[in-house]
């Protein structure tokens, strides 16, 4: 059986690299456009960029820490008498 194109790593690398161009791009298009900045920190070159990356990096600790937190163990239900 074929694996799926999504599983493929020739495809794979072909998608990083895509993905990694379209985020240099908008990066670099932030060179033609004129900001107002409404607070000081909002008018550095490429602000927005590295905020959402901070802002998903601090999310996704936030779900591993929520995640070990909530985690129930494999067998949870299974000792229930209903």
């Amino acid at each position: 059986m074929e694996k799926h194109w999504l599983v493929r790593p020739e495809n794979i690398r072909l998608l990083w690299r895509a993905f990694i161009g379209i985020l240099a791009l908008t990066v670099a298009a932030e060179l033609f456009v004129q900001h107002h900045a409404y607070f000081g920190i909002d008018g550095y070159f490429a602000f927005n960029a590295w905020f959402g990356f901070l802002a998903c990096a601090a999310l996704i600790l936030f779900a591993k820490g929520l995640g070990a937190f909530l985690k129930r163990p494999d067998d949870y239900y299974d000792g229930r008498d209903d």
